[in-house]
């Protein structure tokens, strides 16, 4: 008999209950996943900047597996979620919040770690959302931006910005004789990432879109041609689309009061219960 997280208060035939246990393959993209904040935040400490969103990067991609290896593979827990919010609490809160402080928020004094703290307690407090209103919010939408979203926005700068060969302490010439500060761009798009999290703004999840279901052939050619121009400058493009999902939930929200629907995604979906009183 395999073991099983939670597994039930059954006996075996010799009388003795089965040992409870863990899966091991989902939990291994959760660990690869983790270890890749924690690459992130050595990459940062020996300023290896580049590596560093790399780290991030990679831990997003393994994060979007393990739950589709899990749901695939039949092999859900209770443990294996808790794990996953702890490894997304290291690679996306607290691993970009050091690293966005280390390239360029350090400079701005109390300002700086007031951002990056700023944005890790969000994070803390979207994932702790995330678990306990996991029943009750439509599964087509999050609800705040997604902490890898929240993650790829910073990053994505401090990548574009280390491609150019821009320092998080250099000015970034705008022409026309107009100057940005690179570290106060940082500083004000880690609290827009930040504080974006802790929000009720519905956010597409693409939960809904089943890759066992036939598309029409024109939808692979579509996918060719978006691979096509992320290669053309896949700092650019890619921070370009990291912005717009960023922007995307306010956009809904905007449309949604516009046409007086609801804005809140508790109990969205008629499959869910009800919970009217929640997070107006």
């Amino acid at each position: 008999m395999d073991s099983h997280e939670l597994a039930p208060d059954t006996e075996l035939p010799s009388g003795r209950k089965p040992r409870k246990g863990i899966y091991v393959l989902p939990n291994l993209f959760t660990l690869a996943a983790l270890f890749g904040g924690f690459y992130a935040i050595v990459m940062a400490m020996n300023d290896r900047f580049e590596q560093a969103a790399f780290g991030v990067f990679c831990a997003m991609v393994l994060d979007s597996l393990d739950g589709r290896v899990a749901r695939m593979t039949n092999t859900q827990s209770a443990f294996g979620e808790q794990m996953d919010s702890l490894a997304d609490m290291v690679s996306f809160g607290a691993a970009p919040a050091l690293i966005a402080y280390e390239w360029a928020l350090r400079g701005l004094g109390r300002w700086g770690w007031i951002a990056a703290f700023v944005y890790c307690a969000c994070a803390a407090l979207r994932l702790a959302r995330f678990n306990v209103n996991t029943a009750v919010v439509d599964k087509r939408y999050f609800q705040g931006l997604p902490s890898p979203a929240a993650a790829a926005l910073v990053m994505g700068l401090l990548w574009l910005m280390t491609e150019a060969g821009i320092k998080g302490s250099e000015q970034l010439y705008l022409g026309a004789g107009l100057w940005l500060d690179v570290d106060w761009l940082m500083f004000c798009l880690t609290l827009y990432a930040g504080l974006t999290m802790v929000t009720n703004v519905p956010f597409y999840s693409f939960k809904d879109m089943q890759m066992k279901k036939s598309v029409p052939f024109t939808a692979i050619v579509l996918i060719v041609l978006g691979i096509a121009v992320i290669n053309i400058h896949p700092p650019v493009v890619l921070f370009l689309l990291f912005m717009a999902y960023g922007a995307s939930g306010y956009c809904v929200y905007a449309w949604r009061r516009a046409k007086g629907l609801r804005t809140s995604m508790i109990s969205m979906s008629t499959d869910e219960p009800e919970e009217e009183g929640l997070h107006k």
